[in-house]
């Protein structure tokens, strides 16, 4: 009697994880609709986080969302650094920004780069792309989801010498993303990725 009582109760279980599992894959994309509404108005007030509910809440019923496979990990430590550097990169980049539209001998010199991203993820692209889009004088133009390439348009690029540390500063934000929330996947990939780049440095 134990066994066939232990089935059921086991199989409850599982749909009581899947559901939950669900849940929260279909929580990622509504939230992140809510944060963008409140980026592009520039708000962070009760106001605008009620009217991104409810267009989050249209666009969900109306438009078909694709679930969102999460890692299953979350280091909070990581998480933390991730945010503390991403506002710093903001503070610097407006800074260096409201120095070249005041200064008068500044001269544009802007570049499209390509990044090559470690990931696979979707979210974890997607996080990326927003964090080195926020920072002022990058613009994300497009994400290459079959080959993990990130192509984005650059300020104050005044020569070439300039492209690989931009590039290393948006590998590095992937990094810090991957070792807050990445699968083991992302981390392999991200061994790898390492691997590789002193390999050529070598």
């Amino acid at each position: 009697m134990s066994g066939s009582g232990s089935g059921p109760a086991g199989s409850n279980g599982s749909r009581s994880r899947l559901r939950r599992a669900r849940l929260a894959s279909g929580l990622i994309p509504f939230l992140g609709l809510v944060l963008l509404w409140m980026l592009l108005w520039g708000q962070f007030t009760w106001l605008a986080f009620a009217t991104g509910l409810v267009l989050a809440f249209i666009v969900s019923v109306v438009f078909y969302l694709p679930a969102v496979r999460l890692s299953g990990r979350f280091n909070g430590g990581r998480a933390l650094l991730f945010l503390g550097r991403l506002i710093a990169d903001v503070v610097v980049a407006s800074v260096q920004i409201a120095w070249s539209a005041l200064n008068p001998g500044y001269r544009p010199s802007n570049a499209i780069l390509t990044v090559q991203l470690a990931t696979r993820s979707d979210l974890l692209m997607t996080f990326t792309a927003v964090a080195v889009g926020l920072v002022p004088g990058s613009i994300v133009l497009d994400i290459d989801r079959d080959a993990g390439i990130l192509h984005l348009h650059a300020l104050n690029v005044a020569s070439a010498a300039d492209v690989p540390a931009l590039k290393r500063s948006v590998s590095a934000a992937e990094r810090r993303l991957i070792l807050a929330m990445g699968s083991a996947d992302d981390l392999a990939r991200l061994a790898k990725s390492a691997s590789m780049s002193e390999g050529r440095a070598g």
